[in-house]
């Protein structure tokens, strides 16, 4: 194939390529500021927290903005052969990428402090749990992880009974995000009064044995990253293979493009 031919094929490849990616980020942008605005009919579908909720919306708005910028750059540079663009849109990808390196290492190398670290903050979640009006976001995203894992407080159940409310209570309150529905209630008396009170405190009243889920979602938490760690690893490394690519392609094209190129047809 001609240098011109090549430059050609490479051209048109990284337009179309970007022009997917700007498609892409504006569908993501709008999804995201559609579950910000609509957070109450989302909450009612999928059955997740509202704060669990902002924070996806947060984090696909931004992805969102990203990709589109992205692919604004790779477009217009590629189409319009300007140099400038090009350079920022290199420079863009090898941010990320070295970016995504960065995470990996620091995650994997320091991941049994950042357990640790996990650990302090969900127990001291457990011991400030709040019983007047209802919980915060700080709680109310570990009492989404609770239903959701089917566990109870980060070791086991019994790290609840750090919680002041629930030590000095005059009642058997426990969290009502931890209530097993299964529960066999042997002796007839694990009646809970979720209903009417999780809405108010979080906290339930039970009577006889706590109603609840008895393991603790610390082995729940490091059972989920181990099912889905070979998922999670693919798509990273997928993602940078694909960045990779992009800057080798734009950086050729980067460097090929000058004063004496005879200039492919540009659209008016």
């Amino acid at each position: 194939m001609s240098p011109h031919g090549c430059l050609s094929v490479t051209k048109y490849f990284l337009f179309l390529f970007n022009l997917l990616f700007f498609v892409l980020g504006g569908i993501i942008l709008s999804f995201g500021l559609w579950i910000l605005i609509d957070q109450q009919s989302f909450a009612a579908i999928l059955g997740s927290s509202l704060y669990a909720l902002k924070v996806w919306s947060y984090i696909l708005s931004g992805v969102g903005i990203i990709t589109m910028l992205m692919g604004f750059l790779g477009c217009l540079g590629s189409l319009k052969e300007i140099k400038c663009m090009l350079g920022f849109y290199f420079g863009f990808l090898f941010l990320l990428f070295a970016a995504q390196i960065t995470i990996g290492v620091l995650l994997y190398t320091q991941r049994v402090t950042l357990s640790g670290k996990v650990g302090v903050f969900v127990e001291d979640a457990i011991r400030t749990y709040p019983l007047a009006g209802p919980p915060s976001e700080k709680y109310q995203s570990w009492d989404f992880i609770q239903g959701q894992l089917q566990c109870c407080g980060w070791n086991s159940y019994l790290d609840w009974h750090q919680n002041p409310i629930v030590d000095n209570s005059s009642r058997k309150l426990y969290p009502c995000s931890c209530h097993n529905s299964s529960s066999p209630g042997e002796r007839g008396t694990n009646i809970t009064e979720a209903p009417a009170m999780q809405g108010a405190t979080g906290f339930c009243v039970a009577y006889g044995e706590w109603p609840v889920y008895r393991q603790g979602c610390v082995n729940s938490v490091q059972g989920w990253l181990a099912n889905n760690i070979i998922s999670i690893v693919g798509v990273c490394l997928g993602i940078a293979l694909m960045e990779l690519c992009l800057m080798m392609l734009s950086m050729f094209l980067f460097r090929n493009m000058g004063q004496n190129y005879d200039k492919l047809t540009r659209y008016s």
